[in-house]
Parts: structure tokens; sequence; C-alpha cells
């Protein structure tokens, strides 16, 4: 990452509460063409997410932790804060002496932008504050939000313009919320009383995949971007009777993962 911070735009786009086995079906299928396209190999990274939800997830992940790959590590990390006796920080890896990345890529000459999706970036309460807080720049609007059936146009919408406007690096942090619920309004002919399952999960993601080559295309159009698309945690379905996240089963740690560059103009 020494040689990427600096040289590239960087985005960071979590699809918030997308789980790893529907995303690999729907991957498998051919259901995602712009991440097949996109991903290394046309595939999904197996890996486990540092938090059960939104913010505890998120506050890992903007701290550096990102989700962990399955296998048995060490596994170094990409980004790091200074912190003496860390495990994980490899020469590779990309320290900043500041308590979260946001802040460590503003010194480092980047313009942070974070365009919000679920309620932890809503911006309404302290709460949900605290995380845009940590940007230069920070939005959120009701229809980049989780009851909107077109939260992800409007999201990019409103990036494509915070990115017109800075000259130099930029770090785009996109929470995108059409994944998580209600989601059911995604799946074709399914009406309110149908109600949230992994099939309109899957058609949330397919629908997330449709406009995602559009913010690819925003990120690589003045320099090359390296980008990581990623889930902060998954959630259940019913599977052992659990319905949600926020607790410690296999659907909401096991968590899709991926990382790649963009090149100027490739999108």
């Amino acid at each position: 990452m020494n040689a990427i911070v600096g040289g590239h735009d960087l985005l960071l786009v979590t699809l918030d509460t997308l789980r790893y086995d529907v995303a690999q079906e729907a991957l498998a299928g051919g259901r995602l063409p712009t991440l097949a396209r996109a991903l290394p190999g046309g595939r999904w990274e197996k890996r486990h997410s540092p938090g059960s939800f939104t913010y505890a997830a998120h506050a890992a992940i903007l701290a550096g932790f990102l989700p962990t790959p399955a296998a048995p590590g060490p596994h170094p990390r990409l980004f790091a804060a200074t912190f003496p006796g860390s495990e994980t920080t490899a020469p590779g890896t990309w320290t900043f002496d500041a308590p979260d990345l946001p802040t460590g890529l503003a010194a480092a000459g980047y313009h942070t932008v974070c365009v919000g999706g679920v309620g932890f970036f809503n911006k309404l309460t302290p709460l949900g504050s605290a995380l845009p807080g940590l940007f230069a720049e920070s939005h959120w609007e009701p229809e980049y939000g989780v009851t909107s059936p077109t939260s992800f146009e409007a999201q990019i919408a409103c990036a494509e313009r915070a990115v017109a406007g800075a000259d130099g690096p930029v770090f785009l942090f996109v929470n995108v919320s059409a994944l998580h619920q209600p989601n059911w309004f995604h799946l074709p002919g399914a009406t309110r009383g149908h109600g949230d399952d992994p099939r309109s999960h899957a058609a949330a993601l397919e629908y997330v995949d449709r406009h995602l080559g559009r913010l690819f295309a925003l990120m690589s159009a003045r320099r090359p971007a390296f980008a990581i698309v990623c889930s902060d945690h998954g959630t259940a379905y019913g599977e052992d009777g659990h319905v949600g996240h926020r607790i410690g089963h296999e659907v909401v740690w096991t968590v899709p993962y991926g990382e790649f560059v963009l090149e100027r103009g490739q999108w």
C-alpha cells in the first residue's frame, strides 16, 4: 500500500449486511457481471467480519481493521495506525499516526468523502454522526437509506458531485444500504407481505451490480484507483431460529471481500 497511497484515489464500498453465501451464489450464477469483471479471478474472497453489526464493524474497518481472511494467519493489513507491538503491521502496510484511517489519509493529502446509507451514517443523532464525522465531507439523505428502491443510484449521484469538486487525491467511502432490510422490493413480483429472504437479498445485490460500473468509472476517470468492495457483516434469515444480525452466527461473521486496482479509463 505504500506504493498505492498518494498515487491512486481510494474507494471503499461496504455492501451493508451482504452475506457471503448469497454473494458467492449470485456471482457463480453469472448474475453479477460488473463484479465478475472487477474481482481478481472473478471470485470473492471469503473473510470474517471484525464486528457483527454496522457500527462495530465500521468502527474497526475505518481504523484499518478490514475483514480478516478466513484461513489461518497471521494476515498483514493494508492500513494500520501506529501501534507498538502490532503483529499485523508489515513492511507493505501503509501506517498512519492518527486514530482512524480517514484522518490519516487527510494528513497525507487526501480529500475524504463519506456517502452514508444505513442509520449509523444519517447524521440525525449524535450516534449517527460519529462515523460520518471522521470525514472532511459527509452526505446522507433519506433517498440514500434502506427504504429507498433507488438508494444506490442516489448515492452514486452524490459521489459524482463530491468527487467533481476535488482537486487532489480522494478517499471515497460509500456505505451501500440496498442489501439491508427491507429489501423485498428488489425482488421482481414481490409485495410487502412477502418479506425479506435470501432471494430478495440476492436481488438487491444484482441491483447494486447493475450500477456499480458507474461508480468505478467515476473513481478511475482522473487517475488509477485502489478499490475495496466488501460486506461489513451478514444477516440471518431464520437459520437456527435467528433473524437479523448482532449475533455470533456463521452467516453473520462470514463476509465477501475483494480488492483490486481500477486502471485509469478502464471503466
